[in-house]
């Protein structure tokens, strides 16, 4: 079974997404912050990290760089989910090691497409 690391401060984006992602038949782990997020994957890279944006402590850019330059960390398929939809912050997450990108608010068509399209389906 793949896992998946959902990030974000929303307790309800997070139970949505786990909810979604264990319908696809994902191992879920939950961060409420980028920080969270580092000391989780120190413990246990997982296969995918659904990504949020703007976050207290580390924020998901900021995440995102740490995870990259972790052993291993250049494994997990990451996408973007935020309400950051303008083409600087895409191109941002892009460069920074997104796999992918979803706007926000989604559904789980919207995750089943984007999980597909990176190869996690």
């Amino acid at each position: 079974m793949k896992s998946c690391l959902i990030v974000d401060d929303s307790k309800v984006i997070r139970m949505v997404a786990r909810k979604i992602l264990e319908g696809l038949s994902f191992e879920t782990d939950e961060a409420a912050d980028g920080q969270e997020a580092v000391d989780q994957c120190e413990k246990k890279m997982p296969d995918a990290i659904l990504l949020d944006w703007n976050m207290p402590v580390k924020n998901g850019i900021e995440f995102l760089r740490d995870l990259r330059k972790m052993p291993g960390g250049d494994a997990p398929v990451v996408v973007f989910c935020t309400t950051e939809n303008d083409i600087e912050h895409i191109q941002e997450a892009i460069e920074a090691g997104a796999n992918e990108y979803i706007m926000k608010p989604f559904d789980s068509e919207i995750i089943q497409a984007k999980f597909t399209q990176v190869g996690l389906l």
